[in-house]
């Protein structure tokens, strides 16, 4: 293939403290040289300016393969994070069956590898059924591919099978992503303890869940010394032990999904269940505290935390709606809301939606400079416009943004080099 040339781009680089004009050359599946300027070479793209940066990577995408296929597949999947600058779904095992064996692993990295056209790494269960009773083969399934283990937003109640399961982990290099509540206290909640869920009388849990949640799994991850990603903090209060336990110096991450970052609990307003999630919509202060949090960098990771649901699992009562949202196509224009808010620099979103999920992954991707992947998205951060659900490439329509007046498109997405998107 001949050489692909970008020009007069602004430049984001995560690894760079400020955006810069400049273009660069891609050869193969990566990036031969970058450099700065406006020139536009002859055979250039001219970007116009536009902003260029390291293709998303997101950690914590459901496709709902195999099982609700009806729901999302590996191809509609793949066209909604193309559209949404996203070339790396790092995908969840909370499937029907969950991924927990060699050969259900297997199936499913034949069929992203099929149908999608962006990257896919697939995260496998961390306990059988995740049931939370017997672990799966981890060595086996690090053999087959799977990159992470979780079991997703099932809590492992038996912290003495959790804490094999980490030992066990821990010696293979495994890395283990948790979701942190107090299973006891969250069970039945729809909404954050308060005088809002109160008044729409709604069951809720105290934000302490997440805290005595965040704290049992680090003091597991201090006997054990696994390696640990904390795949959603939201709340405040939980913020001190997890800055504490990155002072000691565990081998810890967390992450946040982007509805809780631009998000609050008066957001339900009339019960609207495109806004139930889990865990649920906290306060406006713990959402600002969250932001706070990425732009310090003790929150790592940005996710989309993509959870596709059908309309017949959303249109019910409040209490008894499915949680989650989707969030592929919507995960950048989104987070392009804290960047145009003044609260994160464009190099900072991007390191925290490309840079740090590809270093806690061991991957090359995350990075603007030669040598690295050729995963790149191309977008206009300030083009606007008013989302309608019903364009969305998903299969599933549950945003909670519909209607939202949004700022951010996608003009073009590659993945190893080869356009896979063009706006």
């Amino acid at each position: 293939m001949p050489p692909i040339l970008l020009a007069n781009a602004q430049l984001i680089d995560p690894e760079a403290p400020e955006t810069r004009i400049g273009g660069l050359r891609i050869e193969g599946n990566r990036i031969a040289e970058v450099w700065e300027g406006a020139e536009v070479p002859g055979g250039a793209l001219d970007c116009r300016g536009h902003c260029l940066a390291p293709g998303i990577v997101d950690l914590g995408v459901k496709v709902s393969e195999p099982g609700e296929r009806h729901k999302e597949s590996f191809a509609s999947a793949g066209r909604a994070a193309a559209a949404g600058g996203v070339t790396t779904m790092v995908t969840r095992p909370d499937t029907d069956p969950a991924i927990d064996t060699p050969e259900t692993l297997e199936f499913v990295a034949r069929r992203a590898s099929a149908d999608s056209i962006v990257r896919v790494l697939p995260m496998a269960a961390l306990t059988k059924g995740r049931e939370g009773r017997e672990m799966t083969e981890i060595g086996f399934l690090m053999d087959a591919g799977a990159v992470a283990f979780t079991d997703c937003d099932r809590v492992v109640t038996d912290t003495r099978i959790y804490a094999r399961a980490l030992t066990y982990a821990r010696s293979l290099g495994a890395l283990v992503v948790t979701h942190v509540q107090e299973p006891g206290l969250s069970a039945g909640a729809c909404a954050t303890s308060g005088k809002f869920a109160s008044l729409r009388g709604l069951p809720a849990v105290s934000p302490m869940a997440e805290r005595m949640g965040l704290d049992r799994d680090i003091a597991l991850l201090e006997m054990t010394g696994a390696r640990l990603h904390v795949d959603q903090v939201t709340t405040a209060r939980a913020l001190p032990a997890l800055e504490r336990a990155k002072r000691n110096g565990f081998d810890i991450t967390a992450g946040v999904g982007i509805h809780h970052l631009t998000l609050n609990e008066f957001d339900v307003a009339d019960y609207r269940t495109f806004f139930k999630l889990k865990p649920p919509l906290r306060s406006e202060d713990d959402r600002v505290a969250m932001v706070e949090a990425v732009a310090s960098g003790l929150i790592d990771v940005i996710s989309s935390m993509h959870t596709p649901q059908d309309e017949e699992s959303k249109r019910l009562p409040f209490e008894e709606a499915a949680s989650g949202a989707v969030g592929l196509e919507t995960l950048l224009p989104a987070a392009l809301r804290l960047f145009h808010g003044g609260n994160l620099s464009l190099p900072q979103l991007f390191r925290a939606l490309s840079l740090a999920p590809s270093r806690r992954l061991g991957l090359e991707t995350g990075r603007l400079g030669a040598g690295a992947p050729a995963d790149l998205v191309l977008f206009d951060p300030h083009a606007p416009f008013v989302l309608d659900r019903f364009t969305m490439r998903s299969k599933s329509k549950n945003t909670p943004f519909d209607g939202a007046r949004l700022q951010g498109r996608v003009r073009g997405t590659w993945v190893a080099g080869q356009r896979v998107w063009e706006g």
